[in-house]
């Protein structure tokens, strides 16, 4: 099965469903899934929804195509766009340690949140932590949700493989926070003061003396007072994670996984499939960007290439008459001899009347035939490279369609250039909704 025969990913019919309330975009990096999640957003909020698109990505290019100066984690309208359909369009981009305070402020007192706020190890955790990122992820987009401010939230998940750790993090987290680590350091406190500490004293010390080795007392100090101060929300953030986690398998939720028509990608991009149906999340289907076409897809490579040798050939026949030719006139030492005299006529041969010559004028010219079959001979190999371009591409999307023949697939025909404006956004977002031949024949 050919990826032109795959079912068709009709995006905007994705969009205008009023049950569609979340667009999750996934996919390695370099693919243009920052670029696709903003011309969904556009063209959303252009065909009447209220639209929030949240980045995760550390680049900050969605700012830029959207031309707000800089995104943070309050979600910043967008101007320029069309809201004569009543659409509106807000951007935000995560602010992971923001998100975490955030977080605690909300599930715990005001003097024990401003004791964790100021705890060293949670500043460590909160700022890179592994998985605390994609965790407050989905921390702010259950924020999102449960505002229900938005028709309609757009998610750029960070590049990579490691796109779908926003799938694990709640697990993964929850792990650490569970872990035999956090409750070996809670065990004294929740044994009692230090009646506590002397009963477990005999027992944790070659512990707490080979972890204060290993990590400094100080850092043992600080993480032991962030376990128990977050001891009592620990429950909190797996609660959270889990209705955050079912939220992403209900029916109003769409995963788009983006690729480009590329070997690598195209692997990726079945591996996130694979992933998204062992864990049962609603995958809406694949885009493929940035993908070649030609309007002249009917000149294989191989005639185009045959072609352009027949000129070259000819090329160089003609630079052969061209040289003798030349030969022949440097015997005269380029002047005319008066053989009536025997005298050198003064006059130069450039200086005769060649106009009445027409093979002169094309031999002294540089736009001559042999000039303009150059041009076509390179043009036709230019030709040729594409096509072979277009046959590559094709042959990575059969294979990717003859594993996964089920997902429906969109096909977005390159760009000229990068996007960078609300003009370039629209345009993407353009090609996504048409899938017709002309489309993928656009360059």
């Amino acid at each position: 099965m050919t990826m032109d025969a795959a079912p068709r990913l009709d995006t905007d019919a994705l969009l205008d469903d009023p049950r569609t309330r979340i667009v999750v975009c996934c996919g390695s990096g370099g693919v243009g899934k920052t670029t696709t999640a903003a011309a969904l957003g556009v063209r959303a909020a252009e065909r009447g929804r209220r639209v929030v698109v949240l980045t995760i990505d550390p680049a900050r290019r969605l700012a830029q195509s959207m031309g707000i100066g800089s995104l943070d984690n309050i979600p910043r309208r967008v101007e320029g766009i069309d809201t004569s359909a009543g659409g509106e369009l807000h951007a935000m981009m995560l602010d992971m340690k923001r998100t975490f305070d955030e977080f605690v402020e909300a599930h715990a007192d005001v003097e024990r949140a401003a004791a964790i706020l100021a705890n060293p190890f949670y500043q460590s955790l909160s700022a890179g932590f592994a998985g605390t990122q994609e965790y407050m992820a989905m921390e702010k987009l259950g924020q999102l949700r449960a505002r229900d401010e938005w028709d309609l939230i757009i998610v750029d998940t960070p590049p990579s493989r490691s796109a779908l750790d926003f799938l694990d993090a709640p697990k993964r987290l929850g792990s650490f926070l569970d872990g035999k680590l956090i409750k070996v350091l809670l065990a004294p406190a929740k044994v009692g003061g230090r009646a506590g500490l002397k009963v477990l004293n005999v027992g944790m010390s070659m512990m707490t003396g080979a972890l204060s080795k290993l990590l400094g007392g100080q850092l043992l100090k600080d993480v032991q007072t962030f376990a128990s101060a977050m001891d009592t929300m620990f429950g909190g953030f797996r609660t959270r994670a889990d209705a955050t986690y079912r939220l992403l398998q209900a029916p109003g939720t769409a995963f788009l996984v983006v690729a480009a028509p590329e070997r690598d990608a195209l692997r990726e991009a079945a591996y996130f499939v694979e992933r998204l149906a062992a864990d049962r999340m609603p995958l809406a289907g694949l885009v493929l960007n940035r993908v070649h076409g030609s309007g002249a897809a009917e000149l294989s490579a191989e005639r185009a290439l045959a072609a352009a040798e027949m000129l070259a050939d000819r090329t160089s026949l003609a630079n052969v008459l061209t040289a003798s030719d030349d030969s022949v006139e440097n015997l005269a030492d380029a002047r005319i001899v008066d053989r009536a005299s025997g005298k050198v006529d003064e006059r130069s041969a450039l200086d005769t009347d060649s106009s009445a010559d027409p093979v002169a004028t094309a031999v002294a010219d540089d736009h001559s035939p042999t000039s303009a079959e150059q041009l076509a001979a390179g043009l036709l190999r230019l030709h040729a490279e594409r096509m072979q371009v277009l046959a590559r591409e094709q042959r990575t999307r059969d294979r990717f369609a003859a594993l996964h023949s089920e997902v429906p697939v969109a096909e977005v025909a390159a760009l000229p250039g990068d996007v960078h404006d609300l003009a370039g956004l629209r345009a993407v977002g353009e090609r996504l909704a048409v899938q017709t031949g002309e489309s993928r024949a656009a360059g």
